[in-house]
């Protein structure tokens, strides 16, 4: 007899939210995510991806180009922002909230942005199977959820752990990049990252400059406006062994 299949293993860092759906975001799903959202073959969960499945990502794209991946993409502003002023690079948005994702189909439709898919999935399974080893030119984790309660940090998305994850889906001297209006996570980011041997550090002091290409979002503005400080960090992929 098999073993029994386990749901996860590890905490997800997100909680699934149910709504009903607006006819833009509905027509969204009907019209565009045949073309925007990929069809990604799961296992034990909705929101997961069977660990055999592989993007193909020339053929998803119809090109070799580098390859930009947000973690947590929200309603889409700072990708499609991207993927609408930079058409040399593709852009891959990873969400699990359905009303995100028609967000960004909408504005990426709009704004003619045909370098940019979405995944509705688990983010660490993203880069741990889905995504073929070193197909990431960078990778961005904007204002993740912060799981401000300490009973609750154990579903941070950066956590030990976590730098394998994302170093295996990264190219030799590709860059992460994160942001956070929460200082202890911002602490905790920096502490996970330093210790990571896949990691090296691409910026001096205690923090790295804001980068330029992340447009001002609700989320930072939120955070702004109750007087949190926002903290950039930027580190480079070390050279695979």
């Amino acid at each position: 007899m098999s073993e029994p299949r386990t749901f996860r293993e590890e905490p997800v860092s997100f909680v699934r939210r149910s709504g009903r759906m607006s006819e833009g975001q509905e027509r969204a799903f009907e019209e565009l995510a045949p073309f925007y959202l990929l069809d990604v073959p799961r296992d034990v969960a909705f929101t997961s991806v069977h660990p055999d499945a592989r993007l193909d990502v020339e053929s998803v794209y119809g090109r070799t180009a580098s390859l930009i991946v947000e973690i947590g993409s929200g309603q889409g502003h700072a990708i499609v922002s991207a993927a609408s002023t930079r058409p040399d690079d593709d852009f891959l948005a990873v969400e699990v909230f359905r009303a995100g994702l028609a967000r960004t189909m909408l504005d990426a439709d709009r704004e003619g942005a045909r370098n940019l898919r979405l995944i509705e999935a688990n983010a660490p399974e993203v880069l741990s199977t889905y995504l073929p080893a070193g197909a990431a030119s960078e990778v961005w984790i904007f204002f993740p959820d912060p799981w401000h309660k300490s009973r609750h940090n154990k579903r941070r998305l950066v956590r030990p752990g976590f730098p394998t994850t994302a170093a295996r889906a990264l190219a030799d001297g590709a860059v992460l990049r994160l942001a956070t209006d929460w200082e202890d996570y911002a602490v905790q980011m920096r502490e996970v990252l330093d210790d990571a041997p896949e990691f090296e550090r691409d910026f001096e002091g205690e923090w790295a400059e804001r980068f330029d290409g992340r447009v001002m979002t609700a989320f930072e503005r939120k955070g702004i406006a109750k007087g949190r400080d926002i903290r950039d960090l930027t580190y480079r992929r070390a050279p695979r062994a």
